[in-house]
């Protein structure tokens, strides 16, 4: 098949750690590179954001990379994307209308409204449009229900994802969660298929170096992603003063050299000195990969506690390093960590349970042994991206027409998910 990924604002070649960089982008890539390894051709459509980029580039496993000239040449925050949507929507008509791909996905909102709006010039002007499908990474209602008048998304967003919902031919969620919130807002159940996003074991794995700076006899607390508000690593924050015996390190946000002057990294330290923890909190600033690995297996627990998260990488992450999350109980985290058995569940904004939860397990550390075990070996079974990629390819044989296809389908390794 010829697969066109249209991720707006969440290019595979963005240096991740930003307020708009993170578990989409690796998604887009990963998901990518694993299709491109079942034989697929796959070109991800992504803004132009920079002038310093050539337009049209590869990545290593295969997978083209274009950048849509749409709006400035310069990063844009995402939230203010919207009105760029239009022009991109052109272009993409524009590079479809000779060879259209056999399937487009489109992530995240804008990218799926591109997407309707490149199909829909398509068929006024006679030609075939692709079959298409969209992953929301995040859903609107579900951001302005947690985060009220801090929401800094457009005020149409709600109304054009139930749009974009509606007129695809596949909406991809990542978790059941997902799911019924999309239900709930009228989604067609036919139209809804569940494929969780994966992990890259072959560098997130419980073998390999460990490091950290944490003090000898500490225990060890970890949180691993981005420092906006909603992903609550002040609730964390606050739980230190109930764990005097607990070291917490934060990698992610700006490279280290630039933390000092970074607004959330400032609400952080002040957090940590209102609670009286600030000698306790190491905040490390963005690492690569396999420095992250490598703080996961140090760490006794990776805490992973937002106030809302449509599926969450993180815990994955650490749970394939053999380490026991604390997570909220919220988003896709209910379907990826068993509470008790490969981590533990809490509320959200809830310190004191973050709290009561690291006693619990590291009370225990035969449990919490048999826990990381656990969580390692739930991990292979059903988040490696060769199982996200076949499950992917499933969704694309339902809604391709097979007289589009130039040849069959590669056979799907997993059938489709939960509806």
């Amino acid at each position: 098949m010829r697969i066109a990924m249209v991720s707006e604002h969440a290019s595979p070649l963005a240096v991740l750690g930003g307020d708009d960089a993170g578990g989409q982008n690796v998604h887009v890539a990963a998901l990518s590179e694993a299709l491109v390894g079942c034989g697929h051709e796959v070109t991800v459509l992504t803004r132009w954001d920079d002038n310093g980029q050539r337009q049209r580039q590869r990545l290593p496993g295969g997978t083209q990379v274009v950048h849509v000239p749409a709006g400035p040449r310069r990063p844009v925050p995402k939230d203010e994307l919207l009105p760029y949507i239009p022009e991109m929507a052109d272009w993409l008509a524009r590079e479809w209308s000779q060879r259209p791909p056999d399937v487009v996905h489109a992530h995240f909102w804008m990218s799926g409204l591109a997407t309707l709006l490149a199909c829909r010039q398509l068929t006024d002007h006679g030609s075939r449009a692709p079959a298409t499908a969209v992953t929301f990474h995040a859903l609107g209602r579900v951001k302005r229900r947690h985060l009220g008048e801090l929401d800094p998304s457009p005020p149409e967003r709600v109304a054009v994802e139930r749009r974009v919902a509606r007129e695809v031919d596949a909406v991809v969620a990542t978790c059941r969660d997902e799911v019924a919130e999309l239900l709930a807002d009228g989604a067609d159940p036919a139209r809804l298929h569940v494929v969780p996003c994966g992990v890259e074991l072959e560098r997130f794995g419980a073998d390999g170096p460990r490091s950290g700076p944490w003090r000898p006899g500490a225990i060890r607390l970890l949180s691993v992603g981005r420092l906006v508000e909603r992903k609550g690593v002040e609730t964390v924050v606050q739980a230190l003063a109930l764990l005097p015996e607990a070291q917490l390190v934060v990698a992610g946000g700006p490279p280290a050299q630039l933390l000092a002057g970074d607004p959330n990294v400032l609400r952080l330290r002040a957090a940590a000195a209102e609670a009286g923890v600030l000698p306790r909190v190491h905040l490390v600033g963005r690492v690569p990969h396999d420095r992250a690995a490598e703080l996961m297996r140090a760490a006794d627990l990776v805490v992973c506690v937002p106030w809302y998260e449509p599926f969450g990488i993180v815990p994955l992450e650490a749970m394939a390093c053999g380490t026991p999350v604390i997570a909220s109980a919220v988003g896709g985290m209910l379907d990826s960590v068993a509470d008790g058995e490969t981590g533990v569940l809490v509320p959200p904004r809830n310190p004191d349970a973050v709290a009561a939860a690291v006693r619990r397990v590291v009370a225990d550390p035969a449990a919490r042994h048999r826990m990381g075990r656990a969580a390692s070996r739930a991990v292979a079974a059903r988040y490696s991206w060769d199982h996200v990629a076949a499950a992917t390819e499933s969704v694309y044989g339902d809604v391709v027409a097979p007289a589009a296809l130039p040849g069959p389908l590669v056979p799907a390794r997993t059938g489709r998910k939960d509806r």
